[in-house]
């Protein structure tokens, strides 16, 4: 029985650096491994694949959620154990958030950003709870980090902002995140 569902947001490319696909592969195997279910965006291309196959391979259940005009262009993975197709990106990422106890971001592009500030958004403004782990392998997400420091220096949000997303370099430090969070 599957006890805990994280989501992971991430890239639908693989990125520049090796890295980043070595720790996809790592996080989705452990999310297996600790029995949880692996939530993301249902592609099976760049990390979003990597991350998919590696839960897959290790045992575990994937529930993915693509809108339909992204079933090409990201490759909808069907082999998934729940596999769901939305009308809109609002609606993917409404249907993620709600199937998820925690919420990750592996390196990505815009629309990884556009997933990290609306959880982050939902969370300052009290719609959840669930804890935000910024995955930052080689200080990919370094540059964000020091960002969401100026909004808080510059006075456009509370401190307590800067609570609610907690930043680790692997996928193991990951997992020991979310165990303490999710206990």
């Amino acid at each position: 029985m599957i006890s805990k569902s994280i989501c992971v947001y991430c890239g639908s490319r693989p990125g520049g650096n090796p890295a980043y696909a070595r720790e996809a592969d790592a996080l989705g195997r452990a999310i297996a491994a600790e029995n949880w279910r692996l939530v993301y965006g249902a592609g099976d291309v760049g990390l979003m694949g990597t991350v998919a196959r590696a839960a897959q391979d290790a045992g575990g259940d994937t529930f993915g959620v693509i809108p339909t005009h992204l079933l090409d262009l990201e490759v909808g993975k069907t082999d998934l154990t729940r596999f769901i197709i939305t009308e809109t990106m609002h609606e993917r990422k409404k249907v993620m958030v709600m199937n998820a106890d925690a919420i990750v971001v592996l390196p990505g592009g815009a629309g990884s950003l556009d997933e990290f500030f609306e959880v982050l958004t939902w969370r300052q403004l009290g719609l959840h709870g669930k804890p935000i782990i910024l995955l930052s392998v080689d200080n990919y997400w370094a540059p964000l980090t020091a960002l969401l420091d100026h909004v808080v220096d510059q006075g456009f949000a509370d401190r307590s902002l800067l609570g609610f997303v907690e930043t680790t370099t692997s996928a193991s430090d990951t997992i020991t995140a979310l165990r303490r969070a999710l206990s």
